[in-house]
């Protein structure tokens, strides 16, 4: 069955809705966005979640000695590094912390690459200046001419009308959904309601 990933968790009410409905993931970003918190917040959400789910902390390149930091305080499942970490980054961040590690890959950069040495790889749209929140969906064509050796988290622009036929085609370890999930830029229960269910049953 393909997991599922709520990302930009920034509020109580937020975390209620998904101790009701039980994503497998949550995501914390700790980059400039609209859905960013810090980590005295992150640290009260994550206090309030379900212990069945996993935490996600998103970074887009951060000092490794503040990633360390922020996983550690809030004892993440799952650090997502979603902007130019390389290879040497990803193992200089294992020697500190054992900790999960996703790393993004942007599917149309000129600079593709397919391999990495983190865990599982997460795959959304390029878009020219943005690391990643920009609600453009993938042309999941587009994916099916690379390999990729890593499990695959798909993202980008996912919503209640476009996630089957992204499961169908790419066949990803989990799907990761933000704004498709909001209304007026806040998380909205109906609509993450509708997405679990939809996704749980394929």
């Amino acid at each position: 069955m393909t997991k599922i990933k709520i990302c930009g968790l920034r509020r109580i009410q937020d975390i209620e809705y998904a101790n009701q409905l039980w994503p497998d993931y949550v995501g914390f970003v700790f980059s400039q966005s609209k859905r960013m918190v810090d980590k005295e917040t992150a640290k009260t959400l994550v206090e309030c979640l379900d212990t069945n789910i996993k935490s996600v902390g998103v970074f887009v390149n951060e000092k490794i000695e503040t990633v360390c930091e922020i996983a550690t305080f809030l004892s993440l499942d799952v650090v997502q590094l979603h902007g130019d970490e390389n290879e040497s980054y990803v193992e200089n961040l294992r020697k500190i912390i054992d900790v999960e590690i996703w790393k993004a890959l942007r599917i149309g950069t000129p600079d593709l690459i397919t391999e990495t040495n983190a865990d599982k790889i997460l795959i959304e749209r390029f878009v020219k200046g943005a690391y990643g929140g920009t609600g453009i969906s993938l042309d999941f064509n587009s994916v099916e001419k690379f390999e990729f050796k890593k499990p695959l988290i798909l993202a980008g622009g996912l919503n209640i009308s476009n996630v089957e036929e992204g499961i169908r085609k790419i066949k990803p370890y989990a799907v990761d959904i933000s704004s498709g999930v909001e209304t007026n830029g806040y998380k909205d229960f109906e609509k993450m309601k509708e997405f679990i269910e939809k996704v749980r049953n394929l």
